[in-house]
Formats: C-alpha cells, sequence, structure tokens
C-alpha cells in the first residue's frame, strides 16, 4: 500500500499567505525570476485546479503539456475564492487511495505517489515564494518538508534535466534549517529578500 500525504496543512497555509497578500503588493517581484506576486497566485490557482485533474487521472491540457515558462499567468477578479475552492478540491482529490496507485499524467507520464509528492512539494516551494515576497512568516510542517526533502534529493541525485523548472540546488551548510536545505534543492536561494528589503 502506498503511503499518502494528506496536502490540508500545507494547503491551508498557503491559502491563509494568500488571504493575507495585499493588493499593493500584486506587482512585487517574487524568488521566481520571471513571476510579480500576481503571477504567482495565478499560477497557484492553476496547478492546484490541474492537481485534482492528476489525483483522478484525467488527462487534459491542464495535464498533458509541460508548464509553459514562457507564460504568466495572471490573476482574475474573484482569484482569492477560487484559489481556496481549488486547494480545496486539491486536498479532497490527494485524500483518495487510488490517485496513489498506478501511474498519472502531470506534464510526463509518472507513478501516483510521485505526483502526490510533487502536488506537495509545489505547495511548499511556492508557499515560500509568496512568504518571501509579502514579508510573511512561513513555517511548513516537519513532515511535509521531509516529503519535499525527500523527492528532491532523489531528483538531485538522478541528475536534473537542464529543462526542468528548478535550476540547480544552491549550496547550503549541512546544519541549516530544513527549509532552506528544501529551498536550495529547488534551486532558490534560501537568503532571497525582495530588492531594498
Amino acid at each position: 500500500m502506498t503511503e499518502m500525504i494528506d496536502l490540508a496543512a500545507q494547503a491551508r497555509l498557503v491559502a491563509q499567505l494568500a488571504e493575507h497578500t495585499d493588493e499593493a503588493r500584486l506587482d512585487a517581484p517574487t524568488p521566481c525570476e520571471a513571476y510579480a506576486v500576481r503571477h504567482l497566485l495565478g499560477h497557484l490557482v492553476g496547478l492546484a485546479g490541474a492537481f485534482q485533474d492528476v489525483a483522478r487521472k484525467q488527462t487534459g491540457p491542464a495535464t498533458s503539456g509541460p508548464p509553459d515558462g514562457a507564460h504568466r499567468p495572471d490573476v482574475e477578479p474573484g482569484w482569492q475564492d477560487e484559489l481556496e475552492r481549488n486547494l480545496r478540491g486539491m486536498v479532497e482529490a490527494w485524500r483518495d487511495p487510488q490517485a496513489w496507485e498506478g501511474e498519472t499524467q502531470a506534464g510526463i507520464v509518472l507513478p501516483g505517489a510521485v505526483a502526490g509528492r510533487v502536488a506537495l512539494n509545489e505547495l511548499v516551494l511556492h508557499g515560500w515564494d509568496l512568504a518571501r515576497a509579502t514579508g510573511q512568516d512561513y513555517a511548513p510542517g516537519r513532515d511535509d518538508l521531509d516529503a519535499c526533502h525527500a523527492l528532491l534529493s532523489s531528483w538531485a541525485e538522478e541528475g536534473r534535466p537542464k529543462e526542468g523548472p528548478f535550476g540547480p540546488p544552491v549550496p547550503v551548510s549541512e546544519d541549516a534549517p530544513l527549509l532552506d536545505r528544501v529551498v536550495a534543492l529547488s534551486g532558490r536561494r534560501p537568503d532571497w529578500a525582495p530588492p531594498g528589503a
């Protein structure tokens, strides 16, 4: 039986960060170089919807192609409600044991157990992006960070493809906080701060 992960705590954390993001910060920069806060939030709305289809093994435009790095999704009126709704749906979809079995599609075909961990990883990393960009505190759960660290470490050991969504891992000390090590494995700088901060 594949070990399942409950995405609820991390989804709730992302929802709270979004709820406390001031409209005045929508054009602020983020650790994702091509994204302002508004694009990051738009991306979160889309990925939370797409990963429901991934869990249900439903193929379509949201799951069949790789993320388009040139496309910058923007927020639309009512984005807060849509994000909250999509996050709830994402959590529920991944509570189905069938989501973690067999294969599914998230740009590429991969095991459901891996796709579920990718879903969590997206929420953890983009939660960090949003928290850093908006000056909010951020403390994901230890179990969620452990799962992300294991996933990203395995990718780093296998040799990450250059065209993937992450840059090469950033060196950090072995005794750095676990969140910093997860962030660094994704190619982000844990010390990133908005210009002038």
